[in-house]
């Protein structure tokens, strides 16, 4: 943390490229991303997710029983402490999936 800034935690989550932009706007407007007079800042890149769904599961992509390989996007921002619940809760109700995976990470304050 920067002298001046309020308490921040860093939100992290994976989302399939055809949700990354609904993701973000959630958060973003549940009040993420807000760096100093910057709006909107994150960062993401691309990788693959792996996940095997058990029988009483019902993936948005693919078929329980199976392990599925999923081009997904890694998708980092800054949130106020005070926004945390509020902004993990926009996150769960843009994402497709039904299990969302996500960090939630204090960040200390120098």
């Amino acid at each position: 943390m920067w002298k001046g800034d309020r308490v921040k935690h860093k939100l992290v989550w994976f989302v399939p490229e055809e949700a990354l932009e609904r993701t973000r706007d959630a958060v973003f407007a549940a009040g993420a991303g807000r760096i100093g007079e910057y709006k909107r800042c994150s960062w993401y890149t691309h990788g693959e997710g792996t996940f095997l769904g058990g029988a009483k599961t019902d993936p948005a992509i693919g078929e329980r029983g199976r392990e599925e390989r999923v081009v997904e996007y890694r998708v980092e921002t800054v949130v106020p402490a005070e926004r945390a619940r509020e902004v993990v809760d926009a996150l769960l109700a843009a994402h497709p999936y039904e299990e969302v995976a996500f960090d939630l990470y204090p960040l200390v304050e120098l």
